[in-house]
């Protein structure tokens, strides 16, 4: 039996591969018109990554300063393209005025579509309306329709703080980023790190191969037999909303109270609607 080839330390690249110092000046130039794709181009300088830990750290401060007087909330995930007036943006808004009419908070990603939807039906039905806005260099903008808002620098503490809060996640038509928004959630119960709150998946027609997929993720093995019924499926308000009465609700045993007193002294202020 022939022996394998020894392996070299460290493969050689070919001419047609090779790294031309143009291409390494381009890839400066690339990182340093956003300081944050420096933070994932690979090892940096000790105080580079020290800053980094800083900014990582003034992000969530800033959320937590900001979200702590929110009481129990829902979060809407869904895309920021989807338009005022079509099926799914109306289907979120009439979520959001739900949601609030039972008492509790609504987040989104504070963004236009369906995270606009979301956030304007809770604040046209006199409910707490937050926003948790992302840095970006397109597309993405506060929309109107927010009590309070918090912009952060990370995707990762973004979507930490819209998960932190919340009894139950609505997730409608969306991206890339509300998969990733609704899988992260999805282990994050799988995995015990959060409790069973209820993930809904609402858009039956856009999100039935996303379902299929699931399902045959289970009868491969690659999940566990229930964690299908993690996700309630369906298109219908009402039904949504009973599921998280019972789920979000009386699972939990959420009651009204008073919310905590935010302190002047480090700049805290509440938001003015009753909690559950």
């Amino acid at each position: 039996m022939t022996p394998p080839p020894d392996c070299p330390d460290l493969p050689q690249p070919t001419a047609e591969h090779a790294i031309s110092p143009e291409a390494i000046r381009e890839e400066e130039r690339f990182e340093l018109e956003i300081p944050e794709r420096g933070f994932l181009a690979g090892p940096r300088s000790r105080l580079h990554d020290l800053g980094t830990i800083f900014r990582v750290g003034l992000d969530f401060m800033r959320a937590f300063r900001t979200l702590h007087f929110v009481g129990p909330a829902v979060t809407i995930f869904g895309s920021a393209r989807t338009q005022p007036g079509t099926t799914y943006y109306e289907m979120a808004r009439e979520m959001g005025a739900e949601i609030a009419k039972l008492g509790f908070t609504v987040i989104t990603g504070g963004g236009p579509g369906i995270m606009e939807a979301g956030n304007q039906g809770a604040f046209e039905a006199g409910g707490r309306s937050i926003g948790v806005n992302i840095e970006l260099p397109f597309e993405q903008h506060l929309n109107p329709y927010v009590h309070r808002s918090v912009t952060m620098r990370y995707f990762f503490t973004r979507k930490t703080i819209l998960i932190k809060y919340s009894y139950a996640f609505v997730v409608l038509p969306g991206g890339a980023g509300t998969l990733d928004e609704m899988f992260e959630t999805m282990t994050l119960i799988q995995t015990g790190k959060i409790r069973n709150f209820p993930i809904i998946l609402m858009g039956k027609d856009y999100w039935k191969p996303l379902m299929d997929l699931v399902y045959h993720m289970a009868d491969e093995g690659m999940i566990s037999p229930g964690d299908p019924d993690l996700i309630f499926f369906t298109d219908d308000v009402a039904d949504a909303i009973a599921h998280l009465q019972r789920h979000a609700v009386r699972q939990f045993g959420l009651r009204r109270q008073k919310l905590p007193k935010p302190s002047p002294l480090m700049g805290e202020k509440a938001v003015a609607k009753p909690a559950i």
